[in-house]
């Protein structure tokens, strides 16, 4: 529905002015006037030029679903209708992307839409994981229970997408850093102490030569060399954008050292969550290993994940296709054998969730203090090799003295 802004003067005699959604002005008029404004003007809200470039428009974060899911698990708790708790929502929303979604969705369950199917029209915004738990709370009564999952679950899950990032970005720094200075150097400094050594008439040293060589090389073919980086990571993410790179890649990454075990045990973490909090829902286990297996974030994860649900259906236990697929530690498919044996299924993925959080925590921190030291050795062997070629003439012209 259209926004109409007013202006008028209340029975205190003071100035207001405000928004209001309405069919139409003559609505959005009558709506002013019960709030005892005299003499209203009311005027559709003028439309941003911007509001329709998706460049341009706000992108609805983890944390606003978060908070989102949290107050209507709360107001629904508290006996509030779910359409007039989406209104509410809605209007005190300050992300305008997420603003129109809640009133869309809100619009579709007044028309008799479930509400899991009115939030299947906004993928970006509610995945299928948020979407099935949904139908299972309306399904079974217990909505306001499932949000409060729901929300626990994506806390946990941001807290971890949070720690991996963490540990991504010092590295990445340090990286760039290394290769600002050595891009400095050898296209602002080298070129200072070659002119100095254009006047000795014996050869520079053979570490000389190198640096100044590279030197030429950088200044020469710089912009070459950018391009050649920038069409370097397209193709990476193109390759990485078809399914057999795709496979290819994950694949690889799980084999690297150190790295390939911290991925390895994010995905475990991420995939007894995630699947825990489905069965915990009511969802149906082929149900939820098929939302799990689609948002898993590896390939090589996804088709074991896909493996396991297809054995289900074939009548077998969930820990034998898990201890065949080698993508699960022993540890993870005896204790999900015994949940499932005793029929504790979904509170022993909790548990192994809870475990592998920690065990994401001390990666983290073993990755971090060894990226540290060695990146410390990696730049400072990197600028020292470069200040030690560049004396070297130096030192031979002091030794012939």
């Amino acid at each position: 529905m259209p926004i109409y802004i007013w202006k008028g003067i209340n029975s205190y005699g003071e100035k207001r002015k405000g928004e209001v959604e309405a069919p139409d002005q003559v609505a959005a008029l009558a709506h002013v006037k019960r709030l005892r404004i005299k003499d209203p003007i009311v005027k559709e809200k003028p439309k941003d030029l911007l509001a329709n470039i998706a460049i341009f428009k706000p992108k609805v974060t983890g944390k606003d679903i978060v908070i989102f899911t949290r107050q209507l698990s709360t107001m629904i708790d508290a006996g509030l209708p779910l359409v007039q708790s989406l209104e509410i929502l809605g209007k005190q929303q300050e992300n305008s992307t997420f603003k129109t979604v809640l009133t869309t969705i809100r619009s579709d369950v007044e028309t008799g839409t479930t509400f899991a199917d009115a939030m299947r029209k906004h993928p970006k915004v509610f995945n299928n994981l948020f979407s099935n738990m949904i139908e299972a709370g309306e399904t079974g009564g217990i909505l306001d229970t499932i949000l409060g999952r729901l929300a626990v679950f994506m806390e946990k899950a941001m807290e971890l997408q949070k720690k991996i990032k963490g540990a991504m970005t010092y590295p990445a720094i340090c990286l760039a850093i290394s290769i600002l200075i050595l891009v400095i150097i050898l296209v602002f400094v080298i070129p200072v102490f070659e002119e100095m050594f254009a006047s000795l008439d014996s050869a520079l040293p053979i570490p000389t030569q190198i640096v100044v060589t590279m030197s030429d090389f950088v200044k020469s073919n710089f912009l070459y060399i950018m391009m050649a980086g920038v069409a370097f990571f397209y193709v990476i993410k193109k390759i990485y954008n078809t399914e057999r790179g795709r496979i290819k890649m994950d694949a690889m990454a799980l084999r690297l050292p150190i790295v390939g075990t911290l991925i390895r045990k994010v995905a475990v973490a991420k995939f007894t969550r995630t699947l825990g909090t489905m069965l915990q829902s009511g969802v149906p286990i082929l149900e939820a290993l098929t939302v799990v297996a689609k948002t898993s974030g590896n390939k090589i994860i996804e088709a074991a994940v896909f493996r396991v649900a297809d054995s289900i259906a074939e009548g077998r236990p969930i820990a034998e296709p898990l201890e065949e697929s080698g993508v699960f530690p022993n540890m993870v498919v005896q204790m999900i054998n015994v949940g499932e044996q005793v029929g504790a299924l979904d509170t022993m993925l909790e548990k192994i969730a809870d475990f592998y959080d920690g065990e994401v925590d001390h990666a983290v921190e073993n990755l971090t203090a060894m990226i540290e030291p060695l990146m410390m050795v990696v730049l400072g062997g990197m600028i020292g090799g470069l200040v030690v070629a560049m004396y070297l003439p130096i030192f031979t012209m002091a030794g012939a003295v």
